[in-house]
């Protein structure tokens, strides 16, 4: 297989400590301060709020997610804002965790957004789901995969839901012919693993390959794997498939090093950030797969500039959750457009009027061109696979 240089491992252990020691707040010329509440805004500046972690396991996710909405913004500003309004925008913390992206919501809610990008993770955009739907907050997550993070009529997403990298993972599994038996290891107590395997396995019986081992971990046991690569060891697996996060995958390849056993792994865009995890020994991640929906080294002119202007603002080069959350404020701002969203407007007036502004638009995004999106929330564009070569990011042609 051809490949190309993605995103080096130093910049992505810089992009790591940036996150580790970030804030729940976001720059002060891009917060709100307000805490009153109404249906309707105020001013001429249009609230638009941000929820994701910045802090805990996940915060490189959510330090992208936050520094590509804020770029996102102050470009837009700088063009004279949404139909001649400025962003005011406020980026929450959740850490990760449902019970405190729900608290961010209410503290958004408070603060007067009229608009949420959000969560960055699938649980917590769960969460918070219910409790928007029930306002009428329009939400549009740029890295929410679950199924039901846009379950309600108000919801979309910028990226991938579960089931389709499930099922693409397993369609480029077989019609590559990358192993005839094929091992997977899920966390079962994760909706974002949980959904990406269910969608693999019902596809997999359509492929060239058997599932010869299935282990099941959960966040109570994520921290020894020995006993399901085991099991894949034993069953003959060429390959095993990883359907989740990049910390726990880091220790899945530790230790399967340290007991002999090599096969190819393959996972999903929760691999973006494994190279940064503090302590771990990059060459052990070489021929990694995995799906991503970005490439910050394309030629093409508008991912070029996002790139740059990243990297001059933040000092490191944007991974695929920054893009997906530079897409999404656009997104909105296009949709807003549409809809001819004017900053005296309710938030549930915005909200049904971005509904169907949502399915007329179509961005030329840094995610994909031609980004289009249907009445359901799920976008239109196509994935890409990324592997690890040398200790660094490859895009695989």
């Amino acid at each position: 297989m051809k490949f190309k240089k993605v995103v080096s491992a130093v910049l992505l252990a810089a992009m790591t400590m940036t996150c580790m020691a970030g804030c729940g707040s976001n720059s002060d010329s891009q917060s709100g301060s307000g805490s009153s509440n109404s249906s309707s805004g105020s001013g001429d500046t249009i609230k638009i709020g941000g929820i994701g972690p910045v802090t805990g396991s996940a915060a490189v996710y959510g330090m992208a997610v936050k520094n590509g909405a804020e770029l996102a913004v102050k470009e837009i500003n700088a063009a004279g804002g949404i139909n001649g309004a400025q962003i005011e925008f406020d980026f929450q913390d959740d850490e990760n965790d449902a019970e405190k992206a729900v608290n961010a919501y209410n503290t958004l809610k408070d603060w007067g957004t009229q608009a949420v990008l959000g969560t960055v993770t699938s649980a917590p955009c769960v969460a918070v789901g219910e409790v928007a739907q029930a306002d009428n907050t329009f939400l549009l997550t740029p890295s929410g995969t679950a199924v039901d993070c846009v379950k309600y009529d108000n919801a979309f997403r910028v990226c991938f839901s579960d089931p389709m990298q499930g099922l693409e993972s397993a369609k480029y599994i077989g019609e590559h012919n990358l192993a005839t038996k094929v091992a997977a290891i899920y966390d079962s107590s994760d909706v974002y693993s949980s959904g990406i395997y269910e969608a693999f396995v019902k596809e997999a019986a359509n492929q060239n390959f058997e599932i010869v081992a299935a282990e099941a971990f959960t966040k109570e046991s994520n921290s020894d794997f020995s006993v399901q690569l085991q099991k894949a060891k034993d069953a003959g697996a060429e390959l095993v498939f990883l359907p989740f996060y990049y910390t726990e995958a880091s220790l899945v390849l530790k230790q399967a090093a340290g007991m002999n056993y090599s096969p190819m792994f393959f996972g999903c865009d929760g691999m973006d950030g494994i190279l940064a995890v503090k302590g771990f020994d990059a060459e052990l991640a070489n021929d990694l797969v995995f799906l991503s929906p970005f490439t910050p080294t394309s030629e093409d002119e508008a991912i070029q500039k996002f790139v740059t202007d990243f990297q001059e603002a933040y000092g490191e080069t944007p991974n695929q959750f920054a893009a997906d959350a530079y897409d999404g404020i656009y997104a909105i701002k296009a949709a807003m457009e549409q809809a001819k969203v004017t900053p005296d407007m309710s938030v549930t007036d915005i909200c049904d009027a971005l509904k169907t502004a949502m399915t007329e638009i179509t961005i030329d995004g840094v995610t994909a061109k031609s980004l289009t999106w249907e009445a359901s929330g799920e976008p239109s564009k196509e994935p890409m696979v990324v592997k690890i070569a040398d200790g660094d990011y490859a895009v695989v042609e």
